[in-house]
């Protein structure tokens, strides 16, 4: 009977090797650009969280959001339609959540922190893209209101329809604001 026998030839573990430095970038002005390290695919598009236009989409949403609620809060009648309460509601939260994002967008933006990592670009995404909703949601509901109020019921004499009109356009403006961050979280979310 003829049987085979394995043979084993040892093979030596080849040494690694150290990395190479990374070699500077320099920008057109002649500075040296920060290095990313390898593996990382997302670049600072302007409007993503620590950039500096993610900080002016923040502070817009962040004002409208506020105007729209001290303008619907100077009315007195507004708790009686539920709709004007929910947009009280809704830019109130809207407004905190912006107001929180800048904050940390001015601290990224100091500190030169990156803040495009999978878990907080998944934070901002989902917190922007409820805040959001909610906020599209109340202006809508409340300019079907003041349209009802000022067009069919014809009774805009009784009520302050300029101040709900208004809160209801600045509701819509800082919906607008609003939008460009969402998409822009989870295109890059989508884009891993």
């Amino acid at each position: 009977m003829s049987v085979s026998h394995a043979a084993v030839h040892p093979v030596d573990d080849p040494q690694p090797q150290p990395p190479l430095p990374p070699q500077p970038v320099l920008d057109a002005g002649g500075e040296v650009l920060p290095v990313r390290p390898r593996g990382v695919r997302m670049k600072d598009v302007q409007g993503m969280p620590g950039t500096r236009g993610g900080l002016a989409l923040r502070l817009c949403q962040f004002l409208f959001a506020a105007g729209s609620l001290c303008v619907m809060a100077t009315t007195s009648d507004f708790p009686s339609v539920t709709a004007f309460t929910y947009l009280v509601a809704a830019v109130g939260l809207q407004s905190l959540w912006s107001l929180s994002l800048a904050i940390v967008d001015i601290y990224a933006l100091l500190v030169k922190r990156c803040l495009q990592n999978s878990g907080v670009v998944s934070l901002f995404a989902v917190g922007d893209g409820i805040t959001s909703t909610l906020t599209f949601a109340a202006a809508s509901a409340s300019a079907g209101i003041t349209v009802l109020i000022d067009n069919d019921l014809d009774i805009c004499s009784q009520n302050h329809c300029t101040q709900f009109e208004t809160a209801t356009a600045l509701a819509f403006v800082c919906w607008f604001a609003a939008l460009p961050s969402f998409l822009m979280n989870f295109w890059s979310l989508a884009s891993r």
